[in-house]
């Protein structure tokens, strides 16, 4: 057995490290200062999926250590992820190792949490799943008191529901998300608030419009909708729309619209190159966008996206990557200067760094 621990005392010093290589890296197109915002240092991370490793007949949870992916290492504990992740885990795993119908063919265990108190657990098998299994899952589900979800190739068994509620308390309001197995949702609470509080610091109070595209299921759109006059946003991802119309009903908002483009469809809509029938109840020309935010994928904006944006008085770009910002901003720069500068620390003790650049047109 194995415990996955993380020497916290470590974490200040490796903070600061990431916070001067970033500034390092960004040196060439400001010299601001990255405003830091720190993780909790242990039980930050909401979800996070485990190997299922059977030796002996009994079932454990297991990991694989960076390049070596021959044979995983078995862990008992997971001090990095939610204190409600490690109250389920040793439960589920001792109901998976007292019954063969849950743990026969097991592949992977994954673990969907918030801050705000929900859970859901999906267990993922190389057989097909039957009433036997249903059975079994569902006394586990009652002792648990969380939903289990099942899934084997095509196929997905809900026995109550597949998604969880977070409730996140942003700048003295509580904002309420639906978050739906599988599709994208931040992996830190605390960082994710953090993100929503310092965009929200960055727009503003406006009375012009905003224009977000890859909003996934709003997290960023919905507490920042009150600061602008109407927001129109964009998702390409269709579990991740609906998540998103349903929030925003939920939240009570009424200046947000939401359709399903990419964002390269929708440089192609307000360029008027083609029309799209998913944009056929909005009139692109009532907007007087005066801000745009973007957080795109890993691979960052496209060049004719990049070149979209840049018709913005105002961009806040948030990044999973900064190499691809950096190579955004050697075209962004050209129209705009950097006025604020953020370092979100959502994996401690890794190289992985986010984000987020307010950019502002120059005169």
């Amino acid at each position: 057995m194995a415990l996955y621990r993380v020497n916290t005392d470590d974490y200040p010093q490796q903070l600061q490290n990431k916070a001067e290589r970033l500034r390092e890296a960004y040196s060439k197109f400001t010299d601001l200062e990255p405003e830091l915002f720190p993780s909790p240092p242990i039980h930050y991370r909401l979800r996070a999926e485990f190997k299922v490793w059977h030796e002996g007949g009994v079932a454990n949870y297991a990991m694989y250590r960076q390049g070596e992916y021959k044979k995983p290492f078995i862990i008992d504990e997971f001090t990095v992820g939610s204190e409600l992740m490690n109250q389920l885990m040793p439960k589920v795993l001792a109901a998976v190792n007292n019954s063969e119908v849950l743990r026969k063919r097991l592949f992977s265990a994954e673990f969907l949490t918030t801050l705000s108190g929900d859970a859901l657990i999906t267990l993922i098998y190389h057989k097909k799943l039957d009433e036997a299994w249903e059975q079994e899952a569902k006394a586990l589900q009652t002792q648990l008191g969380f939903p289990i979800l099942g899934r084997s190739r095509k196929q997905k068994v809900v026995l109550e529901r597949d998604f969880v509620t977070e409730k996140l308390d942003i700048d003295g309001k509580t904002y309420q998300y639906k978050q739906v197995e599988g599709s994208f949702t931040q992996p830190n609470g605390e960082i994710c608030r953090s993100m929503i509080q310092w965009a929200r610091s960055a727009c503003g109070d406006s009375d012009s419009d905003l224009l977000e595209l890859y909003c996934g299921n709003g997290n960023f759109t919905i507490p920042l909708s009150e600061k602008f006059r109407k927001v129109l946003a964009t998702e390409i991802s269709k579990v991740s729309v609906n998540s998103a119309q349903e929030n925003i009903a939920n939240n009570q908002i009424t200046n947000l619209d939401i359709v399903r483009l990419s964002s390269e469809e929708f440089t192609q809509a307000i360029d008027k190159v083609r029309p799209f029938r998913r944009l056929k109840d909005i009139e692109l020309d009532s907007y007087d966008f005066s801000t745009v935010l973007v957080d795109p994928p890993r691979a960052g904006l496209d060049e004719d996206t990049c070149a979209m944006v840049a018709r913005f008085p105002r961009i806040l770009y948030i990044s999973c990557n900064p190499e691809t910002q950096l190579e955004n901003l050697e075209s962004l720069t050209k129209t705009h200067r950097i006025e604020r500068f953020a370092l979100f620390d959502q994996f401690p003790y890794t190289d992985h760094t986010e984000t987020g650049l307010l950019l502002v047109k120059k005169s």
